[in-house]
């Protein structure tokens, strides 16, 4: 299960004034991206995504432009809060969280399996940036160190969704069948995640 993400360089902060409002964003340029994009974050905080090479004044003045839409759309985030914040990965993170993460996804698994008795081979926990869980077509179950962050019910959504990669190794309609098993409100926990 991944997470998401943006392949690019580093952020740059900078300031512009948008409506005689002061506001700062950050912009990165990805090799990735095909045209301009701006992203509106939980708690308000402005981002952009260029294509690589295109000029700073060029994202500015869409900036600008955009500039009603901008400020009605960080009002309404700032309102709002996120589901969870997060800490940063670290290796120090790691090290901190990965025993009572393990602990926790064996726990997890052998209470969610009951209903599945699927036979599985080894449980790991990674520092990974992109992904929540996997599963490994032999049998192997691996987690995020940061699922000790997370509140139950999308522990136990990433629990059951790899484990039901080990009798559906897909996205298929059978796979989504299997989740909502134990998982009936599926679709509304994926689209929370996008929040996470």
């Amino acid at each position: 299960m991944k997470m998401s993400r943006v392949i690019a360089k580093k952020a740059t902060m900078r300031k512009i004034s948008l409506k005689d409002k002061s506001l700062e964003y950050s912009f990165r340029e990805s090799a990735r991206a095909r045209c301009l994009r701006i992203t509106i974050h939980p708690g308000g905080e402005l981002s952009a995504t260029l294509p690589y090479g295109m000029n700073i004044s060029k994202l500015e003045n869409f900036l600008c432009q955009k500039a009603d839409w901008i400020l009605r759309k960080i009002n309404l985030a700032k309102k709002r809060k996120p589901i969870i914040l997060l800490p940063k990965s670290s290796r120090r993170e790691y090290l901190k969280y990965k025993n009572q993460a393990l602990k926790s996804a064996k726990l997890k698994i052998k209470e969610l399996n009951k209903a599945y008795n699927f036979e599985y081979r080894r449980i790991s926990i990674r520092n990974q940036k992109t992904r929540w869980g996997s599963c490994s077509r032999k049998g192997n179950l691996n987690f995020n160190y940061r699922i000790v962050h997370l509140p139950e019910k999308y522990l136990d959504y990433i629990i059951v969704h790899e484990l039901c990669h080990l009798k559906e190794f897909n996205h298929s309609k059978r796979f989504w069948d299997l989740v909502g098993e134990m998982i009936p409100d599926y679709k509304i926990i994926r689209k929370e995640f996008r929040n996470l």
